[in-house]
């Protein structure tokens, strides 16, 4: 069965795109979630069109072996992550933008073209495609779709979802599914495009989808401000929720991750005793971006910063957000991490930053935190000394409590990463029973074997089963 299996995907790809040898599909076994057990691909395939993976996935189900979708790995909860045995359907070579439509603001692209691409593309017709990644300049818009990503802008513009106008969906039988529309609106039948969308490759392979564009705004406006306190940071979050001011960005970072970013692009933004600095920008353009940037100094001012400072000048700016942009990658340079993605009221922000502090206290563990505070998505990261199995595990104990804090506080347990294999435990913890049985019977109706991502989002007994 095996070789007949192979022999078919190289019949319908090509021999170059079908890897079978475990030194190349190893790179190809799972994401940036490191805690989450990965399994040995039979197959590597690289298909280019909507044909090619209808010929991958009818191989696949004829011969009863699971298909794990992926795009370029950038994902941190192991949905990405091989089965024993599976087909791991890369779709990183999937990667034209087919349409780019200025007068009905859209374009048509193919699940592997890299989120920036997409972007710098639209710019050169005057439009933007909001959604940002902190990984932009190498995530696939598949995988975006895939996880619903969000990014440093979802406070103004919003997720990937609102920005889906339509998809192409190969379903478990090789059959292609179209939903949605090219029209602004549109309400014909179930809206099965908030289906696909953020479903981690469990109902089906997206091969295609339709965005809609929004014109390019202005070049952002920038404003930083310093405090002493946590507390003072979410009153002035709060404070300009209050006012109406829709920033385009507004970013929170600790103490910890301000000291880390400085650290790893050798600046002196997290030095000077800063406990937590905000980040805001204005795309409003003109007078009326001074008049916000002007008003969230102000705001900053009432709320207890210690220092402000505000720039209109474009480097400057990118030079400032870039702080936030790599802290992740500035705090994994100084060792092994935990990164969640918790989502709190934005009420709530100050009250998790504080909690997280002292579940990093209580387990002898540093938890630097990070988030979108225009949103309320967090992203605490427990550091731990990967060496040491009892630092494992207290890491692990403090990944738990943060997420049930999170929850605490009229929260979720993910904001844009997704379930992944990492967090089916506390799906049904935040979803409640019915709403899980209700998930459990679509997978069972769109994926009857259970091949798509098997182990992702639900274990494989419950999407084998459906409902319980």
């Amino acid at each position: 069965m095996t070789a007949t299996l192979l022999r078919e995907l190289r019949q319908a790809l090509g021999e170059e795109a079908v890897l079978t040898d475990p030194g190349a599909t190893e790179g190809y076994s799972g994401d940036m979630m490191p805690l989450v057990p990965r399994g040995r691909p039979l197959a590597v395939v690289f298909p280019v069109d909507t044909v090619q993976v209808r010929a991958c996935v009818r191989a696949c189900a004829g011969a009863g072996v699971p298909i794990v979708p992926r795009g370029a790995g950038s994902g941190l909860t192991g949905a990405a992550n091989a089965v024993d045995g599976c087909v791991a359907l890369v779709t990183t070579r999937m990667n034209r933008i087919l349409e780019l439509d200025p007068d009905n603001r859209l374009a048509v692209v193919q699940p592997g073209v890299v989120n920036l691409d997409l972007r710098k593309a639209a710019a050169r017709h005057n439009l933007f495609y909001p959604p940002d990644p902190s990984s932009l300049e190498w995530c696939t818009l598949g995988g975006n779709l895939a996880t619903n990503a969000g990014g440093l802008c979802c406070g103004k513009y919003g997720t990937t979802a609102d920005f889906v106008l339509g998809l192409e969906v190969v379903l478990a039988d090789g059959s292609v599914l179209r939903t949605g529309r090219r029209t602004v609106k549109g309400v014909a039948g179930y809206d099965l495009t908030r289906l696909f969308v953020g479903s981690e490759g469990t109902l089906g392979v997206i091969s295609q989808a339709t965005f809609a564009l929004t014109p390019l705004p202005a070049a952002p406006g920038t404003l930083i401000a310093s405090f002493d306190a946590v507390e003072q940071a979410g009153d002035a979050v709060i404070r300009v929720v209050r006012e109406g001011i829709v920033p385009s960005l507004m970013e929170i970072m600790d103490a910890t991750s301000l000291r880390a970013s400085a650290a790893y692009l050798d600046s002196d933004l997290g030095r000077a005793g800063r406990q937590v600095l905000l980040l805001c920008q204005s795309d409003s353009g003109g007078r009326a971006a001074d008049h916000e940037l002007a008003a969230m100094a102000r705001l900053c001012q009432e709320a207890g910063a210690a220092f402000t400072h505000t720039t209109r000048d474009p480097a400057e700016g990118d030079l400032l957000l870039r702080a936030r942009r790599v802290s992740l990658t500035a705090l994994e340079a100084q060792g092994a991490v935990m990164t969640e993605d918790v989502a709190v009221p934005r009420t709530r922000i100050a009250e998790l930053i504080v909690g997280c502090e002292k579940i990093g206290a209580d387990a002898g563990l540093t938890v630097a935190v990070v988030g979108h505070a225009g949103d309320g998505n967090m992203h605490p990261t427990v550091l731990y000394d990967r060496t040491s199995s009892e630092e494992f595990r207290r890491a692990c104990e403090a990944f738990d409590a943060i997420l049930a804090l999170g929850l605490s506080l009229g929260g979720t347990v993910t904001g844009e990463h997704g379930i992944g294999r990492l967090k089916q435990q506390w799906l049904e913890r935040e979803l409640g029973s019915v709403s899980l049985r209700v998930h459990r019977q679509l997978k069972a109706v769109l994926d009857p074997g259970s091949l798509f991502n098997p182990g992702a989002v639900f274990t494989p007994a419950e999407a084998r089963h459906g409902a319980p």
